[in-house]
């Protein structure tokens, strides 16, 4: 007899231990740690790993914690990801488990990343019905830290080869449930630019005498709109957002210096080329015109997200032998936002999937917003994911 005829199909199996799952999801959701802060959180997860029967690696990216489990002879290795680290936004969600610590919480699901790869996690430990080695890979930072990039400094892939890997993300607005992936660009680059102009300080009523940065600065952004709109080709994207404009503090002084920022994403690594050289050319350029400097600091922070498109085929079949056609989202569109995940696809095939939240008053709060809480309903469903994943990944032969 076939050994699969004695086990009862994943999802059945994963919701016999939901509640706990659930339990793991709000304690952690009520604790929220900021990145590389996450020392409670990784313990929670090495403690249960441990439990379960998974190898425990800790340190990597300071707070990450690596479990690694194995089954049968192969020698192929898969590694799944999942976020820990919360953000610094006061909760006004109202719920029970609510964030117990004033100014953070876990505004972008993080919580129930955690608590899905978990849950995958014991099912896979009880019943290791695969041939090779998983990488269950709970990582710090991911929000605007780079915990990813950190991990691999540390040498996460010469400690842990992997042949591919995967992530994976809940999308408030797609139906609870629904996955989505895209393959080739399926997620923005996210750059962070500084624009400090210099001119000469004076007083409002002698502007003459002045060299106004304030002018310079207004003359700036307008210029910048014209790099999207003048020289990234129509069908690519390209995004220039001011996020602060900083200058003076005074009605009658004309302060000395003003102070841009700008957040900057491309989905195409060429056009991120293209923004970065044009953001230096016009600073300077329109600075220069009005008598002024202008430094320029961008910082390069997360690359474009890159599903490799083999992988990315090879987890939609999964979903859609599983739960069909309308398992997927109909048509699937890159979006503008990043993720530090793409680190790791620099390094290793693989692909980055969004598992819908769910639509109106249940899932379907926007991340990063005060209301926003993680749907509990599909944390049965974003694990079942992961054991598919690897069962199929790592076939028995």
């Amino acid at each position: 007899m076939n050994d699969t005829a004695l086990l009862p199909p994943a999802l059945e199996a994963i919701r016999a231990h939901e509640a706990e799952m659930v339990d793991i999801r709000h304690q952690i959701h009520a604790n929220p740690e900021l990145g590389f802060q996450e020392n409670d959180t990784s313990d929670l997860v090495a403690a249960r790993l441990e439990r379960w029967g998974w190898e425990v690696h800790r340190g990597l990216g300071g707070t990450g914690v690596v479990g690694t489990l194995r089954a049968g002879t192969s020698t192929r290795r898969i590694g799944l990801r999942a976020d820990m680290d919360a953000l610094p936004i006061a909760e006004t969600s109202g719920k029970a488990w609510a964030s117990k610590v004033f100014g953070k919480m876990h505004a972008c699901g993080h919580d129930g990343h955690t608590a899905m790869l978990l849950s995958a996690a014991r099912h896979l430990a009880a019943t290791r019905h695969f041939d090779g080695i998983v990488h269950a890979v709970f990582q710090p930072a991911e929000e605007g830290l780079g915990g990813a990039r950190k991990m691999l400094e540390d040498g996460f892939l010469d400690l842990f080869p992997c042949d591919a890997m995967f992530g994976m993300h809940n999308g408030p607005g797609i139906p609870e449930g629904q996955f989505m992936a895209v393959p080739g660009c399926a997620m923005a680059s996210a750059d962070t630019c500084i624009i400090t102009v210099k001119g000469v300080g004076g007083h409002a009523a002698f502007p003459h005498n002045a060299v106004d940065p304030i002018l310079v600065g207004s003359a700036l952004v307008m210029a910048l709109q014209s790099v999207v709109s003048r020289n990234v080709p129509p069908l690519q994207t390209g995004i220039i957002s001011l996020g602060a404009f900083l200058a003076g503090d005074a009605p009658n002084v004309i302060p000395g210096t003003a102070e841009l920022r700008l957040s900057v994403r491309a989905m195409q690594p060429e056009i991120r080329d293209l923004l970065e050289r044009r953001i230096h050319e016009i600073a300077n350029a329109v600075a220069q015109t009005y008598g002024a400097t202008a430094d320029v600091n961008y910082m390069r922070r997360y690359p474009v997200l890159m599903n490799d498109p083999t992988q990315t085929a090879f987890c939609l079949d999964l979903v859609r032998d599983w739960l069909g056609e309308t398992g997927l989202v109909p048509k699937p569109e890159p979006v503008p936002a990043s993720e530090d995940f793409a680190f790791f696809l620099e390094k290793v095939p693989g692909c980055f999937i969004n598992i819908g939240n769910g639509v109106g008053s249940v899932g379907g709060c926007m991340v990063h917003n005060a209301g926003y809480d993680f749907n509990d309903r599909i944390l049965s469903t974003g694990a079942t994911y992961w054991v598919k994943l690897v069962e199929r990944w790592l076939a028995k032969v």
